[in-house]
């Protein structure tokens, strides 16, 4: 038999499934897409039918001759890209540059690289989709002619490499109208009473928080009103109404897509989506596992389903059953329904070899792909596990014309949670009540009202702000990390611990592209026109059609703004740093590899300085200044202002405070499990001292 050519996206990948075929296959990596339209012009013929002209990607020659001669000496070629519409096109690009008939069947997919799933797909190959190809292609030209047709007029009319897109810019928008939602917020007074009660019988007391009024439900506007209450509750007398025991299924969440697992993944692990990704990326495309070689350790990552195989479900099961006990499956096993118009097209994101354990292969894996995949592993088998049963507890508490209420609720039975602890805010607050009876006359040890105002909406984090481009139908799986990682990287949007606000320059795009191209900041416009590529994909629309749908409105717009649109001068940001060469208030600049400070007085001063976090804390080795500084990864760390003559260096914020034990500098940390605490900077000695909640987190650094 003579040898066939697989082509993948990656070396990785590569590497992996190489393992797996043996000495017949040859495998090469085409390192992503090999054409692309060109960057120099705009590369589609609005004219005719908007058709585009793709070149070969600078640098790519030598490599497609590599896959060119290749291709001529084996007797098969196959082109195992990623199962979507990206990787799709990836492979239709590849078989025009090598000359494949269209009629061969030489495309293969698979969800997950594994020996039985790789070989499958060898046995089963087809003909390249190209209605998968027809919606990357009408997706990518309709980026390009919003891209350079409105950039150009940001340009002239703000500042130079500004960009507009066309998923990125109705993104924005979100992200401007909730500040704007914020700064207009205006926050209203009211209060609430609680009493902290007890049995007379007992010591043990519990919370009871006031719900109603004659029945109703009650709202406490002012002071006034919330003392003439508590008057009244202190001379009336606690006595239980009525209590409700029962049970409670609490049922475990579907396994990952690719909208949650970067939902979670920010919201438990710190991490940005796109550290998010591109973990996922390196647990799907391969790792080496001690004893088991280079495997990959995680279905494809980006899909909206939540479906399971049967095979996967079935393993799970065993699984479940050797390691925990009959007691954890559930009766029958789970079925997820997935959200409306949705594309199903893979399964949900789910550990390749169940077996595999996180902790099994935990000395295989660096920190962060070992956190990535224990939750990915966790939350799959817990969605294959039984439910979680809680004793649940409601008593209702009267005082003359009020009513109380108080709720408790323990595990009775753990069921999934033995693997995947999910709680919400009020089960994880929750009460312990004591045992009551109804009519029942209960002590009080105190009657207390509490002052609040509303609050304005809180600012997206990358975890809401995926969930909200998912829920509108914005974007799809393999977009949501590069939109957000776009507006970051452009200036656009800045993040403050979590959150994300916009910037001046985040606010002056935004106002222009909403007043003179509406149609593109508009979501509902935005979520159709992700249909309309969905029905594309499937063979029931023409993707020039569409383009056209959405272009020959844009065009009017266009001439229409290059005409309006005012020059806008974006002022520079002065600080009180004074010019150490000719003493003018330096201003903060922004260039490719992040902000700094420079001298008003170019071009006659050209003296710039980097912009550096200084903290109240002397040098431990040699009494000089601690700054905060950023590692080539963009890693938050911290070292001294004489650098290089002192080399101190940590990455956590040291703090003033000595250790008591062994006199060395300690450093701040943060965890949910201690809160915030100090630790000694000595390896050998890592005294811990509590320190109090209000005390900053300053590991903000692991989200780099």
């Amino acid at each position: 038999m003579g040898q066939k050519l697989v082509i993948v996206e990656s070396p990785a990948k590569a590497k992996t499934i190489g393992k797996y075929l043996g000495s017949n296959y040859i495998v090469e990596a085409s390192m992503g897409h090999v054409r692309d339209l060109p960057k120099s012009t705009l590369g589609v013929d609005v004219d005719d039918n908007y058709n585009p002209r793709y070149i070969t990607i600078r640098g790519k020659g030598n490599l497609l001759d590599k896959l060119r001669k290749l291709a001529k000496k084996c007797d098969k070629v196959y082109l195992a890209t990623d199962p979507d519409r990206e990787g799709e096109a990836i492979s239709w690009h590849l078989e025009k540059v090598l000359k494949i008939e269209e009629a061969q069947k030489c495309r293969i997919e698979f969800n997950e690289i594994t020996k039985n799933a790789v070989k499958n797909a060898i046995k089963n190959p087809r003909q390249v989709n190209t209605s998968l190809v027809d919606a990357q292609q009408a997706r990518r030209i309709l980026d390009r002619l919003v891209g350079y047709k409105i950039s150009p007029i940001l340009w002239r009319k703000v500042k130079w490499g500004l960009s507009a897109g066309r998923v990125q810019s109705v993104t924005l928008k979100m992200i401007c109208d909730k500040e704007k939602a914020i700064n207009e917020f205006t926050p209203e007074e009211y209060w609430t009473i609680e009493s902290e009660v007890y049995k007379k019988s007992t010591s043990k007391s519990f919370i009871i928080k006031l719900s109603s009024h004659n029945g109703k439900k009650i709202n406490i506007a002012n002071k006034a009103e919330n003392e003439k209450i508590i008057n009244e509750l202190r001379n009336g007398k606690f006595e239980v109404a009525k209590i409700k025991k029962g049970t409670k299924n609490k049922n475990s969440l579907p396994p990952f897509t690719t909208s949650t697992l970067q939902q979670d993944a920010n919201k438990k692990l710190n991490f940005s989506t796109k550290k998010t990704m591109s973990i996922a990326q390196q647990l799907y495309e391969g790792i080496e596992v001690k004893g088991h070689g280079t495997i990959g350790l995680i279905t494809y990552m980006r899909t909206d389903s939540v479906r399971v195989s049967d095979e996967a479900q079935k393993t799970a099961s065993n699984f479940i059953m050797n390691e925990y006990g009959k007691e954890y499956l559930p009766e029958k096993p789970k079925e997820y329904k997935g959200k409306k118009n949705i594309q199903d097209a893979h399964e949900a994101i789910r550990p390749s070899y169940i077996e595999l354990s996180p902790d099994k292969i935990k000395d295989s894996l660096k920190d962060d792909q070992f956190k990535l995949y224990n939750l990915i592993w966790c939350r799959f088998i817990a969605s294959q596990m039984a439910n979680c049963i809680m004793d649940i507890i409601t008593v209702d508490i009267k005082n003359g014309k009020y009513g109380f209420k108080a709720s408790g609720s323990k595990i009775k039975f753990e069921g999934f949670m033995k693997v995947y602890k999910y709680l919400t805010e009020d089960e994880e607050n929750n009460e312990k009540i004591p045992e009551l009876i109804e009519n029942e006359i209960l002590e009080s040890k105190s009657v207390e009202g509490k002052q609040h105002f509303t609050q304005p909406p809180a600012r997206f984090t990358e975890a809401s702000l995926v969930k909200t481009l998912e829920e509108n139908g914005i974007g799809r799986p393999s977009t949501y990390s590069p939109i957000i990682s776009t507006l970051i990287d452009r200036k656009y949007v800045k993040k403050e611990k979590k959150a994300i606000l916009p910037t001046e320059l985040g606010n002056i795009v935004n106002n222009i592209v909403s007043e003179y191209f509406n149609q593109i900041v508009d979501v509902e416009f935005t979520a159709d026109m992700e249909n309309k590529l969905d029905n594309v994909e499937e063979g029931k629309e023409n993707w020039n059609k569409v383009v056209d749908e959405y272009f020959k409105p844009l065009e009017k717009s266009i001439e229409i703004a290059e005409k309006e649109v005012a020059k806008i001068t974006i002022e520079d940001e002065v600080t009180d740093i004074k010019c150490d060469k000719c003493g003018k208030n330096m201003v903060i600049k922004h260039g490719r590899f992040g902000d700094f400070l420079a001298c008003p007085g170019y071009p006659e001063c050209k003296n710039t300085k980097p912009i550096v976090e200084e903290l109240k804390v002397p040098c431990p080795k040699c009494g000089g200044k601690v700054v905060a500084r950023k590692s080539k990864k963009g890693r938050k760390f911290f070292g001294c202002s004489n650098y290089p003559e002192c080399d101190f260096i940590s990455w956590f914020e040291p703090s003033e405070k000595k250790c008591p034990k062994c006199g060395t500098f300690m450093v701040k940390k943060s965890s949910k499990t201690k809160g915030n605490y100090l630790e000694c900077s000595n390896s050998e000695c890592k005294f811990i001292e509590k320190v109090s909640d209000n005390v900053e987190k300053n590991n903000d650094n692991n989200d780099n």
